[in-house]
């Protein structure tokens, strides 16, 4: 058994991760992964480079401002390319859609999240007609809650978090996106160790497919384990495994649209990232031989 280490960047990769482990999805081919810690950005940078790090489960921007000064990180598999959200805002707030957020504030979490939203307003003609501001101290949908905010974009279980403190739900379109858990690494470790890379592949793959088609037992892992959004009851869980089923890959590639727009946003984090060629940190030939085996196919086979 090869022990490798797989941090996330955001834990809202846990309730997928938590699946793909307790599943035996990973050991099935010989690996026990450590997945259940966060690092940081820059900390992802220093430990895939000094190999004290395998793989980690984001970093979505900064490898493209890092790599024209000679960062050698690569994706090898994204496991979705929808960001799944909504729109939340207070009951009496008159917002019933998108173009509604004229002159309002809307709250965001995060770097990436808040670019997210930045990026979702400006295709949507409202740039420079409404404030992004990052929510401090809470959650951003309890700053629409508490008037801080008028309006923001949750994923599950926050939709269902927010109803239930009298906030309204908004079904906005979701965007092709770049987000969640993604299969990074150094390209020294995986030219170095293809071999560990492809179990390691064929291991979310293998996780992927089980989530999808365990429907019982992964609720069960969901509201056991994820606890990052406070304590899961039957409804929450149900609904998150539903949003995350649907929109889970079963062949992890990243789409050209969710690219597209993840380099737009790292453009408008650092204009370092314009010297990085969209596609020169995606190596999917790992993928895509697992894919030609068969593999894939066949973990959705009766």
């Amino acid at each position: 058994m090869d022990k490798v280490h797989f941090p996330y960047r955001s834990d809202s990769h846990l309730p997928f991760l938590h699946v793909v482990h307790d599943s035996g999805s990973w050991e099935k081919h010989g690996l026990d992964v450590d997945y259940d810690y966060e690092i940081t950005s820059e900390d992802s940078h220093k430990n895939v480079a000094d190999g004290t790090v395998e793989f980690v489960g984001g970093n979505h921007l900064s490898p493209y401002i890092h790599r024209p000064a000679g960062d050698k990180w690569v994706y090898l598999g994204q496991t979705v390319s929808l960001l799944n959200h909504r729109l939340v805002v207070r009951a009496d707030s008159g917002i019933n859609k998108v173009s509604d957020l004229k002159g309002k504030k809307v709250a965001t979490k995060g770097k990436h999240p808040g670019l997210n939203t930045w990026l979702f307003i400006k295709q949507n003609g409202l740039l420079d007609e409404c404030q992004v501001e990052k929510a401090k101290g809470k959650f951003h949908w309890e700053a629409v809650r508490d008037g801080d905010a008028d309006a923001a974009f949750v994923t599950p279980p926050a939709d269902i978090l927010s109803r239930r403190d009298g906030l309204k739900v908004i079904d906005v379109p979701f965007l092709p996106m770049v987000w969640f858990t993604t299969v990074s690494s150094g390209l020294p470790f995986v030219e170095k160790h293809p071999d560990i890379v492809d179990r390691f592949l064929r291991g979310i793959c293998e996780g992927i497919a089980y989530f999808k088609t365990h429907r019982a037992e992964s609720i069960k892992i969901i509201k056991e384990k994820y606890k990052a959004e406070g304590e899961m009851d039957d409804e929450t869980a149900t609904h998150l495994y539903k949003d995350l089923s649907q929109i889970l890959q079963a062949k992890p590639y990243a789409t050209i649209p969710a690219i597209s727009n993840v380099y737009e946003i790292s453009i408008e984090q650092d204009k370092a990232a314009e010297k990085t060629d969209p596609m020169a940190l995606w190596d999917f030939h790992y993928l895509r031989r697992i894919d030609d085996s068969g593999f894939i196919d066949n973990l959705y086979k009766l």
